[in-house]
C-alpha cells in the first residue's frame, strides 16, 4: 500500500514539475477555457493540494454527475470547472481543513459532433471552439469519391426539435452565401451525401 501511495505521490510531483516548466502557456489555457460547460461523459482532473487520497481522475455519468471521496454523488453537468471547484471546496470543509482544490478538463468527450456519409473520415469529433462547418468537413477528411458538396445537410437537435441546415460547399468556396459556414453546436451532424 505504501509503494502505491509513493508511486502517486511521485506522480503528482512530476505532473506538477511539468506544469511548472510549461510557464504562460499553461496559466493562460483556463482564460481561454473559463466559459467551458461540464457534461457527461468529461473527464476530469481533481487535485486536492496535500490530500493524496483525494486527488483523482473522474468521469462525469451520463446523469450529470460525479461521485467523489467524502462527498459522494454531485452534480457536475452545466458548471464550468471554476464552480466546480468551489462546490467541492465547499464541501470539502466539512473534512478537510482549508483545502485547496483544482479543477482540470482533462478530455473533452460531452462537446462532440458527427460526420456521415461520403467524407473520408467519418465518425465523431471534438468540437473545438468556434469550429464552423468548414473545418469539420476538413477534421473529417474532406469529400469521398463521389461525395454531392451542394447538398450538405447540418442536422441540429435543440429544445427536443430537429431542424436541418443547408451547406453548399461550391457556393461557399466561389464566395456566395459565406453565412453557410455556421458556428457548429454540440451534437450538430453533418451529412455528405
Amino acid at each position: 500500500m505504501a509503494a502505491k501511495s509513493y508511486s502517486k505521490f511521485v506522480c503528482l510531483i512530476v505532473l506538477l514539475g511539468l506544469i511548472v516548466s510549461a510557464g504562460p502557456a499553461v496559466a493562460q489555457a483556463p482564460a481561454q477555457d473559463s466559459s467551458y460547460k461540464i457534461g457527461p461523459n468529461d473527464i476530469l482532473n481533481i487535485f486536492v493540494w496535500k490530500e493524496v487520497d483525494l486527488t483523482r481522475d473522474v468521469t462525469v455519468m451520463p446523469d450529470g454527475k460525479i461521485t467523489f471521496p467524502l462527498i459522494g454523488e454531485m452534480t457536475a453537468q452545466g458548471l464550468t470547472a471554476s464552480e466546480l471547484k468551489k462546490a467541492i471546496t465547499d464541501k470539502l470543509q466539512n473534512y478537510v481543513t482549508a483545502p485547496e482544490v483544482t479543477v482540470i478538463v482533462r478530455e473533452s468527450r460531452s462537446q462532440m459532433i458527427y460526420a456521415i456519409g461520403k467524407v473520408m473520415r467519418p465518425g465523431p469529433y471534438p468540437l473545438a471552439p468556434g469550429m464552423t462547418v468548414m473545418q469539420a468537413l476538413s477534421a473529417a477528411g474532406g469529400f469521398a469519391e463521389w461525395a454531392d458538396p451542394k447538398n450538405i445537410l447540418i442536422v441540429r437537435r435543440e429544445g427536443g426539435k430537429e431542424t436541418q441546415l443547408r451547406f453548399n460547399y461550391k457556393e461557399y468556396t466561389s464566395g456566395e452565401k459565406l453565412e453557410q459556414n455556421i458556428l457548429l453546436k454540440p451534437g450538430d451532424t453533418l451529412v455528405v451525401p
